[in-house]
């Protein structure tokens, strides 16, 4: 009988104390409520806490890594896509993330969905595909003012992937083609223009002096002669067309 009251008494004991003792990492915190009240935040170490009559909730102050799900987003130019993006917080206040919310993961989860949704919604698929570091700060900066009230600081939102259809897909393929013919086009015009201009210049300096015509002429033969060719164009010159035509002019 006396060994059965020892182990009773044993046992409490050691309930009392796994209910009264409690140890906290060094990013844990605990929130300990007193017959239902806030009475303070403790930790990190050895936390005392009384029987029955105290409570404590444990709150995980490292940095949380969130994957948003993908939401169907319209693009202000009714352009329908999937975006999913990943956002990182962590808790600051633990009393405010204890009582100003009930589930502080779960309301900073759906509040990202919702935010996304309508921030993409204010801009062009060009702008979501092109500008992204400018979307992740306005997404981040929301959610971090909203946030704030719960004792949260969100640290970042990066957008993940922006998913297109197969028939949006093949429209900017087009376009991205056409967008590049237009520039091979738009190089080789200002070639032809430089190309153009380099003669205009190089025909202005060899008319100044006769001479120098003569010396261009011979360089060319030289060059022709070079390349083992079987037959020798001659150029006809512009003078000794117009001395023949006057000469047959004067008879």
């Amino acid at each position: 009988m006396l060994i059965t009251i020892l182990v009773a008494i044993i046992v409490i004991v050691l309930v009392l104390l796994s209910a009264a003792i409690k140890i906290l990492r060094e990013y844990e915190r605990g929130v300990v409520f007193t017959l239902g009240r806030f009475t303070g935040v403790k930790g990190p170490g050895l936390i005392i806490l009384i029987p029955f009559i105290q409570q404590m909730m444990r709150v995980d102050l490292r940095t949380v890594v969130h994957d948003v799900p993908s939401q169907d987003v319209i693009s202000k130019d009714n352009v329908s896509v999937r975006v999913n993006a990943v956002l990182y917080f962590r808790v600051i206040d633990p009393e405010r993330a204890m009582i100003q919310v009930e589930d502080f993961l779960m309301a900073t989860s759906q509040l990202a969905q919702t935010t996304l949704r309508s921030v993409l919604g204010k801009h062009d698929l060009d702008e979501m595909l092109a500008e992204r570091d400018k979307l992740n700060i306005d997404i981040q900066e929301i959610l971090d003012a909203q946030t704030d009230a719960w004792g949260i600081k969100v640290a970042n939102v990066e957008i993940k992937h922006v998913d297109l259809n197969e028939t949006m897909v093949r429209a900017i393929a087009r376009q991205a083609e056409a967008e590049r013919e237009r520039r091979a086009k738009v190089i080789n015009a200002e070639g032809e223009q430089q190309a153009a201009q380099k003669l205009l210049e190089a025909a202005n300096i060899l008319g100044q002096k006769p001479e120098a015509m003569q010396l261009r002429y011979l360089s060319t033969l030289n060059v022709i002669a070079g390349e083992k060719n079987s037959t020798i164009v001659f150029p006809f010159p512009m003078e000794l067309g117009e001395f023949l035509k006057a000469a047959t002019k004067s008879k």
